[in-house]
């Protein structure tokens, strides 16, 4: 396998999709669509993108697997921070915090059963 020395993008475009920009060989390819992504035949070869309205944070999983998936297989990749699935703003809880475990056993129950 040769490995090119420009990087392989995944980025969010202009119109909120995300895509793929970069020279692919057949594996990087194949990692791809095992992803999701989709390669549209265009007149300068093809577009590779994610399905359109499958939600952010679908897309940010999706994006950030196979990016991943291509580092591990030893591409250069360019994954924009947007569409990290790890990203530091999605790791805020939520809901509110559940109050701490007790040792005590709960009311009407004994210990040791």
């Amino acid at each position: 396998m040769k490995v090119d020395t420009q990087p392989i993008r995944i980025t969010r475009g202009r119109g909120g999709e995300v895509e793929v920009e970069g020279i692919l060989d057949s594996h990087a390819a194949d990692v791809l669509r095992r992803a999701g992504f989709l390669f549209e035949p265009t007149l300068r070869g093809h577009w590779i993108r994610l399905p359109f309205d499958l939600g952010r944070d679908w897309e940010n999983e999706h994006a950030t697997w196979a990016a991943g998936m291509l580092t591990a297989a030893r591409y250069p990749v360019c994954l924009d921070p947007d569409l990290r699935a790890d990203a530091p703003d999605k790791a805020k809880p939520t809901g509110r915090a559940r109050p701490p475990a007790t040792q005590a056993p709960p009311p009407g129950r004994r210990a040791g059963r």
